[in-house]
């Protein structure tokens, strides 16, 4: 059911989580209103976008803040997990 809410991140879509829109079964980016995937859904807008978690770890450093760091194209970007040495998830910012 497309309805009017916050998107939840990270939420739960069959047996997997995920931390911004998704396209699954769609042409367009959405997400669950709910933090497990319970029919409640929206389209995504610009203003939806998965928060930074800061700080995060990222190498052998904590960040308080977006950083370039790694970024090959020097754009700044943050971890939308504490640990992206871990779990590797992230953004632009």
């Amino acid at each position: 059911m497309n309805v009017q809410g916050k998107c939840m991140f990270p939420f739960k879509y069959d047996d997997s989580y995920f931390h911004s829109c998704i396209r699954i079964r769609s042409k367009h980016r959405w997400c669950s209103l709910n933090s497990t995937y319970q029919g409640y859904w929206k389209y995504c807008s610009e203003d939806d976008v998965a928060p930074c978690a800061f700080p995060f770890w990222y190498r052998r450093l904590i960040y308080r803040s977006c950083t370039e760091d790694g970024d090959a194209f020097g754009k700044k970007w943050c971890s939308l997990t504490k640990n992206y040495n871990k779990d590797r998830i992230w953004r632009y910012c």
